[in-house]
């Protein structure tokens, strides 16, 4: 569930450039600088810890027909916009893998469980 708390405190200007529920908000921010002068900010790479590190800190999930990665993020975490979370957690680069075959077993994080 989203903190209101926390939700104003993403509203104030320039206190991190994403919000709390975002995946990049833990993202360190980078800075080039052109030619001109001019600096350029960027999210650098968010790198994910193996996913053997996160095997005690999942709990199993059965693919129904018809569920959408967005589905099991509002089922798990009160939000659909945290299905990135639940793919941080198996090894897809296409989120619509989680749930391609009804029937497959994905990984669930638990609370305070796999970070990236």
């Amino acid at each position: 569930m989203i903190d209101p708390y926390e939700s104003a405190l993403d509203a104030i200007p320039g206190t991190h450039p994403y919000p709390r529920t975002s995946r990049y908000h833990d993202a360190e921010i980078g800075v080039h600088q052109q030619a001109d002068g001019t600096e350029v900010r960027y999210t650098k790479r968010r790198l994910l810890p193996p996913l053997s590190a996160a095997a005690d800190e999942t709990a199993p999930h059965t693919v129904s027909s018809g569920e959408r990665p967005d589905h099991i993020g509002q089922r798990y975490f009160g939000d659909p916009g945290q299905w990135w979370q639940i793919a941080d957690a198996n090894p897809v680069l296409d989120p619509g893998e989680l749930t391609a075959e009804p029937g497959q077993q994905i990984d669930i994080p638990l609370p305070g469980g796999f970070h990236g």
